[in-house]
């Protein structure tokens, strides 16, 4: 395990973090893609409307993980710290503390978004002829919900030790196991049932929870140190210091993504209201903006490891050029992947529609108004990451809610009574540039160099 672990507090920082935030890009494109697949085989053979369905329920997915990120995060920074700070005791009972509270808080997700499927679904205003297939398809997710939760924080207590490679190697085991088994449990071939929509979901939940065994073992096996071994399982009783900042600290960091995706179900809300063939188009316009997405979240990653290790071996000297080679990464490799996708439109959106179909002439235009945004909102994550790393969790959530809450639904709202869907499509870039301006005008005169994500005396 110590070879794929990397020393994020020495050596040269632009090269240190391209190879860190490598892996995690790659786990990020085999998600994307695997999403993807899933969507073009729901597209192609089962319809319209049940791409809608999967659309809304992966809406609410992402809403889930949201809840997850913040408090998985925080497990990040303050391993990293604890690593790089060569307090092993300290990380250990952090790790212990998280797989816990995970497990108990994913199993009480599970069991409220199953009972309460069609009522979530209902409110969100899904299409009449999808809601019977979006119930299908959630409740599975939600039964998988669990493994999808431990799976993740256990993938970040690896980023935050220094290793990205592990998790690499078993996104791409779940996405492969997910890939084969869609049209599988889709179509019913061979000994499998014929599952419909609900099928693509239950291949999400045996990938998932066969994945995250396999990796338990794997670590195991190689005595990896933030899994507990003989006489440590005493790790795993909850530290009330560490538990305290993990929530102090990690649903400020959730709400963010919490505000970003309970803005999304807003949006993907007003877009119903125009019909299937309008939010299929969005549904897969969304698909593609994860990959356009996916280099500042790895970069992102890469930069919230790097600072946390660097604030914890009191390297404050390498944090400016942490961000700075985050933001140069990030126009470089957003800006040509926003290229490429506006280059081949046609092409890319013909892998989910027939070229003749409305829906793929709507979603053209939607990328054309959207996708260069994402080239701020890149450089806007990044920074994000650098000053959360240190506990500055505060003011990144007001940033984001003042941008999506208090400029993009407005925007979408008030002037979609004249201009319909088109207002929903140029809320977007509008909020986009808000949240940069206050991002780095924060970076750049705001107190969070001054800020700590401490766990108390008690944690060690």
């Amino acid at each position: 395990m110590s070879k794929k672990r990397m020393d994020l507090t020495s050596g040269p920082v632009a090269r240190t973090l391209f190879l860190f935030s490598l892996p995690v890009l790659g786990s990020n494109v085999l998600q994307s893609l695997n999403a993807s697949i899933n969507a073009m085989w729901i597209g192609h053979y089962l319809g319209e409307a049940a791409l809608t369905a999967a659309s809304n329920a992966n809406l609410i997915l992402f809403f889930l993980l949201g809840i997850v990120f913040g408090l998985s995060m925080a497990n990040t920074i303050l391993v990293g710290q604890a690593v790089g700070a060569k307090d092993t005791a300290r990380a250990k009972r952090v790790a212990g503390t998280s797989y816990s509270f995970f497990a108990l808080l994913s199993t009480l997700m599970a069991v409220i978004g199953y009972v309460f499927t069609p009522h979530i679904l209902r409110a969100m205003d899904t299409p009449a002829d999808a809601a019977p297939l979006a119930i299908a398809y959630l409740r599975v997710i939600f039964v998988a919900v669990p493994f999808m939760y431990l799976y993740n924080v256990l993938m970040m207590t690896l980023r935050g030790t220094g290793d990205s490679r592990t998790p690499f190697y078993f996104m791409l085991l779940s996405v492969f196991l997910d890939i084969g088994l869609n049209p599988l449990l889709i179509f019913g071939v061979g000994p499998f049932p014929q599952m419909g929509i609900a099928g693509s979901a239950t291949a999400t939940l045996l990938a998932q929870s066969l994945s995250l065994i396999a990796m338990l073992v794997y670590l195991k096996r190689h005595h990896y140190f933030l899994l507990p071994g003989k006489g440590e399982w005493h790790y795993l009783k909850p530290d009330p210091a560490v538990l305290r900042t993990l929530v102090l600290k990690g649903l400020p960091m959730g709400m963010q993504m919490l505000v970003i995706s309970s803005s999304a179900i807003v949006m993907i809300t007003l877009v119903n209201r125009h019909g299937s063939v309008v939010t299929a188009a969005f549904g897969v316009a969304s698909q593609l903006w994860t990959y356009i997405q996916m280099p500042a979240m790895a970069l992102g990653a890469g930069c919230s490891s790097m600072v946390a290790q660097n604030v914890g071996a009191k390297r404050w000297d390498r944090v400016a050029q942490v961000t700075r080679a985050g933001v140069g990464f990030n126009f470089v490799m957003t800006g040509v992947i926003v290229a490429l996708l506006l280059l081949l439109d046609r092409a890319v959106l013909g892998l989910f529609f027939p070229q003749d179909a409305q829906a793929l002439q709507i979603a053209r235009h939607i990328d054309l108004v959207v996708a260069w945004s994402f080239v701020l909102f890149g450089v806007t994550f990044v920074l994000f990451s650098v000053v959360r790393a240190t506990g500055a969790v505060m003011a990144p959530l007001v940033m984001l809610i003042i941008s999506m809450w208090l400029v993009r639904i407005p925007v979408a709202m008030y002037f979609g009574r004249d201009y319909g869907a088109e207002a929903i499509w140029w809320s977007f870039p509008i909020a986009s540039v808000m949240s940069l301006v206050m991002a780095v005008l924060y970076y750049r005169f705001g107190r969070w160099r001054s800020a700590r994500m401490e766990v108390g005396p008690g944690a060690v």
